[in-house]
């Protein structure tokens, strides 16, 4: 018996529409910052711990995995910021069609890192 249904599209096949990678971006970039959270609430509870704590938790943040993590978590804020500016568009009832849901993507990532690249050399 032949079964002339088709397939669903394979995982190989299908392709993520850059909305739908966007999305996805979006709750990483979250998830990431309220990881930074905890690495800040643990900066301010070592300040208030004393001057030793804090002498050590200041050799821990010179480390360049830190700065990296540091920086990342700076994008994520831009990231998540600029894609929550997006869903205000939205939640006016502009931006829906196909071609400008990819323009407005385009022009989230760019600003994101653009805001990014800012705070690093000014900041």
């Amino acid at each position: 018996m032949t079964n002339n249904r088709p397939l669903s599209p394979h995982l190989q096949v299908y392709r993520l529409p850059l909305t739908g990678i966007i999305s996805i971006t979006h709750r990483l970039t979250g998830v990431m910052l309220a990881l930074g959270l905890v690495l800040f609430a643990s900066l301010v509870s070592a300040i208030a711990a004393g001057p030793e704590s804090y002498a050590a938790m200041q050799n821990l943040l010179d480390s360049m995995l830190v700065k990296l993590i540091y920086w990342g978590f700076v994008y994520a804020l831009f990231f998540h910021l600029c894609h929550g500016v997006r869903h205000l568009i939205w939640d006016t009832g502009a931006g829906f069609a196909p071609e400008s849901m990819d323009r407005y993507a385009c022009y989230e990532l760019a600003a994101s890192v653009v805001l990014t690249l800012i705070t690093f050399f000014f900041f």
